[in-house]
Parts: C-alpha cells; sequence; structure tokens
C-alpha cells in the first residue's frame, strides 16, 4: 500500500535522500580511489622487480583497512543508534578528510623507506573506522528517510552514490592517463585524486551538519520508541543475534562477488587478460557506469515484488557463473568483448547490491538498527570482502588463478542458502507511526517476523 505524502514531505524526502547520497559518494571515492590508483604507486612504497608482489603488498594495505570496518561499525554505529544518524554520517566524513589527506602526503620508499607505507597503513585503518560506520549509517538514514512503499528504491542509492564515487575516482585516472606521462603518473601524478578527496570531504562535511534527522530516530528520541541507555549497545544487539548472523550471511557472497567485479576487475584484465591499463580502466569505467543506472530500477522492483526474489537470482547467477565469466574474461582480447562480460557480471551482482541496505535495516528495530547494520556487516566484509583481492592475486602467484573463480561461487552458495531460508523485509514497519498505520498491528516496529497487510 502507497503512502500519500503532501508536497512537502516528499520535497523533504528527497533533499534528504540527495543529501545522504552526496556524502557517500565523496566517502567511497576516497575508499575506492587507493585501489584505483595502486597499479601507479604500487613501487613507490615497495621497491622490487615482481608486480604482482608489489600489488599483493599493496592489496594488504587495503585488506587491512577493513579490519578497523568493525571497530568503526560499532564506535559510530552506536553512536548513530545514541545521538542521532546525523552526527553519525557528519563524523564519518571528517574523519574520511584526515585519511586521504595522509596518503597525499605519504613520502614514498626512496624518500623515508617503509616509514611512508607506515603512512599508507595509518590512512587506510582511519578510513576504515570511518566507512565501517558510514556503510551503516547511511544505510539506516536511507532507508529511514524513504517512504514505506520506496524503501528500495531509496536505498539503491546507497550503491548508485558508492558506484559514483568509484566512476569519479576512475574518470579522474582516465583524464590523467591523457594528460599526464606514465613517469609522470607514478612519481607524483597518483596524489592528486587524494588532495581532492580530501578537499571533496570537507565540503560534504558542510552539507551534512545541515541535513534533518530521520523521523524514526526523532520519534524514539522524543519518546515514541525506546529510551532507556540499552540503546546502541552490545548488549541490545544480543538480542537480535539472530538477525545479526542473517546480515553476516547474506552480505558474504555480496560483498565478495562486488569486489571482484569492481576493485579487482581492473588489474585482472591488465595481469591476466593482457590488456593495457588505459583499455582496462575504460572496460571498468563503462561498465560501473550502466551498473549505477541499474541500481534504482532493481530497488523499485524489489518494493514490488518483494527483497528475496532479487538476492536469490543474484546468488543463483554468482553461483553457477562466476567461473565462466572470469575464465572468459581471461581470454578477452578486445574492449567490447571485456565489456559485455563484465556487464553481464555486474548485472547479476545488481541484485545484491540494490536492495542489501534496505533488508539490513529492515532487520532491526530503531533502537539498534545502525549498529545492528554496522558489527555483523563489518566483520563480515572485513574477513571475506576486503581480502578478496590478495586471494585472488596469492592464487596468481601460487599458479591456481582458477581457485578464485571457484572460491567466489563458494561464498555465494552460502548466501543463496540464507536468502533461501529467512523471511522477506518488504513490509515491515522502521517506527511506530508505520506500525500503528496499519490497522490491527501489534508487532514491535522492525521486527524481522512483521509482515504488515498490503
Amino acid at each position: 500500500m502507497r503512502e500519500t505524502r503532501p508536497d512537502g514531505e516528499r520535497a523533504k524526502r528527497r533533499l534528504a535522500l540527495i543529501g545522504g547520497s552526496l556524502g557517500n559518494l565523496v566517502e567511497w571515492y576516497d575508499w575506492f580511489v587507493y585501489a584505483t590508483f595502486a597499479i601507479y604507486f604500487a613501487d613507490s612504497f615497495f621497491p622490487g622487480d615482481n608486480p604482482t608482489t608489489q600489488l599483493m603488498n599493496t592489496a594488504g594495505i587495503f585488506a587491512v583497512g577493513f579490519l578497523m570496518r568493525p571497530v568503526g561499525g560499532w564506535i559510530l554505529g552506536r553512536a548513530a543508534d545514541r545521538h542521532g544518524r546525523k552526527s553519525a554520517l557528519t563524523l564519518t566524513v571528517a574523519m574520511m578528510s584526515l585519511a586521504a589527506l595522509l596518503i597525499a602526503v605519504a613520502p614514498t620508499y626512496g624518500q623515508a623507506g617503509y616509514f611512508g607505507a607506515l603512512v599508507l597503513l595509518l590512512a587506510r585503518l582511519l578510513q576504515g573506522m570511518s566507512i565501517g560506520g558510514e556503510y551503516a549509517a547511511s544505510a539506516t538514514y536511507l532507508t529511514e528517510a524513504s517512504a514505506r512503499g520506496r524503501r528500495g528504491l531509496g536505498s539503491s542509492m546507497q550503491y548508485v552514490s558508492m558506484t559514483c564515487g568509484q566512476l569519479l575516482g576512475l574518470g579522474i585516472l582516465i583524464t590523467m592517463q591523457h594528460t599526464l606521462s606514465k613517469d609522470e603518473l607514478e612519481s607524483w601524478g597518483w596524489r592528486i585524486p587524494f588532495v581532492l578527496g580530501a578537499l571533496f570531504a570537507v565540503v560534504v562535511f558542510w552539507l551534512r551538519r545541515r541535513l534533518q534527522e530521520t523521523e524514526a530516530f526523532a520519534e524514539m528520541s522524543a519518546g515514541g520508541g525506546r529510551r532507556d541507555d540499552s540503546r546502541g549497545t552490545l548488549k541490545a544487539l544480543w538480542l537480535h543475534r539472530r538477525q545479526a548472523f542473517l546480515v553476516m550471511a547474506l552480505t558474504l557472497g555480496g560483498t565478495v562477488a562486488y569486489y571482484t567485479y569492481t576493485t579487482y576487475l581492473t588489474k585482472y584484465l591488465i595481469g591476466s587478460a593482457g590488456m593495457e591499463k588505459s583499455t582496462a580502466t575504460l572496460v571498468s569505467f563503462t561498465s560501473l557506469t550502466v551498473f549505477a543506472v541499474l541500481q534504482p530500477f532493481a530497488g523499485a522492483l524489489s518494493d514490488r515484488i518483494g527483497r528475496r526474489p532479487l538476492l536469490i537470482t543474484f546468488a543463483v547467477g554468482c553461483t553457477v557463473g562466476t567461473y565462466p565469466i572470469m575464465t572468459a574474461l581471461r581470454s578477452a582480447s578486445s574492449y567490447w568483448s571485456a565489456l559485455s562480460l563484465s556487464l553481464l557480471a555486474l548485472v547479476i551482482v545488481t541484485g545484491y547490491t540494490s536492495i542489501n541496505a534496505a533488508v539490513k535495516a529492515e532487520l532491526f528495530p530503531t533502537g539498534v538498527r545502525a549498529l545492528g547494520v554496522a558489527l555483523p556487516y563489518s566483520i563480515a566484509n572485513a574477513l571475506f570482502g576486503g581480502t578478496a583481492e590478495y586471494v585472488a592475486l596469492w592464487f596468481k602467484d601460487a599458479g591456481h588463478e582458477s581457485m578464485f573463480f571457484w572460491y567466489v561461487s563458494g561464498c555465494a552458495l552460502v548466501s543463496l542458502i540464507t536468502y533461501v531460508l529467512m523471511p522477506d523485509t518488504r513490509n515491515v514497519a522502521l517506527s511506530r507511526a508505520e506500525a500503528e498505520a496499519e490497522a490491527g498491528s501489534a508487532v514491535e516496529p522492525g521486527s524481522p517476523l512483521q509482515e504488515a497487510k498490503s
């Protein structure tokens, strides 16, 4: 049943979605630009003659950033549940700005030995904390700020903005590839995107301070929901441990597939398919552009048919399709063949990315929603998403690259079982006001078992 809202209310929701999405874009630009430009700065911090080993070192630091995501998810998720989504979103972008600035000024191996690699490591740890809180705060904010019948569409903006952040980084790389020489890019050009990232984050910090709090959190703070000290605590989360384990299981396959076909794809096309760096970058840029456009359509579809059909379609496609797609990509000899295969993979992944934020937020009540999304999601990402690129390169270095394809399929299979067994969350009420709007509703708002009448 679709809500009828006055024009002012719709405009308020629209502004909230735009404001939350712009901040998310800059956060993920800063996060992904490290992986995007690693092919140019890897040998600046890790000398040697083996390009794969150099990329493994930079990928290792990329993965270490994920280890801080559970810490950031816990600290900032707790802050979002106790002090509001807006305050957590403002803090995350400030942390990201500082981290980008640290990478921009990090000394190379020739200037300071491995001290530069240490600066990279510290910056990635700070970025990991920031992004651990950002995912949960933005997922919660975008879902709560959306009308009840359009939460799939609204939450899909998270991956639209996340992907646009990647595209911004790739666009800057493509521009620099055509304006700077390879030597200039490797000596100093790679620092430019990190300087820009720090500046973008400062602007977003100012914008986020002007966001409005969501109705669900404002209602709870005003007395419409729980007001005890357990909000945003691990004790409160433990009461919803089944949902927390669900978040980890449903994230497993999606995060491995996403990082395989986004951050690792360019390196795979260069290192395994033998493509030129500029061609591989263009393939990634074009496929991600289409991927971003698909997200709202898939999110809106989930508002009509439910979340589970899309999740199951993704998991089946990834389980049976990863090996043939990745094998074919390794033999891709042209831009168009690589683009077609990349698009096929990302269309499959869209079944997860377009709605996973809404699904996770819909599993928890308001008082523990941000922490409930943040901590289990961050743990799953630290164990599987952040290590995907490193695992892929490890298999390649060991001479068994195709084993990684089976690894991705196996992770998707675990999530497929989860999707089949879990309830559909499309009709869950996220606030008491939404629950009371349904005559005869007697189930706690946010309960994953609540199914409102349509």
